[in-house]
């Protein structure tokens, strides 16, 4: 038995909204739980697991610009900014750092 924790967090990495699903359940419906919630950003970065056409376009709806790579078998492959997704998990890695600092 395990979990997926779904997260949207600020620019520092700090959360502010989860969401629990099962560990087997697709990343697709945290995803959905999660779309409503979204504050007002520029960008949201965000892992293959939520590589869909239907979350692009509401996040374009929204106004929000996704930087999220493509599934690696998506037979038309998507633009996204490479060095902004490389940047996004500095973020988590420093906190991680420093709750194991002490232990």
């Amino acid at each position: 038995m395990n979990s997926t924790l779904h997260a949207i967090c600020d620019s520092q990495g700090r959360p502010l909204n989860l969401f629990v699903t099962a560990g087997q359940v697709s990343d697709y419906i945290g995803a959905r739980a999660l779309l409503s919630s979204l504050p007002k950003v520029d960008w949201l970065l965000g892992d293959r697991g939520y590589d869909a056409d239907w979350s692009r376009e509401a996040l374009k709806d929204k106004g929000i610009r996704s930087c999220i790579p493509g599934r690696k078998k998506r037979k038309k492959q998507v633009r996204y900014d490479k060095r902004r997704y490389k940047r996004s998990n500095r973020p988590s890695r420093d906190i991680a750092s420093q709750c194991t600092v002490g232990q």
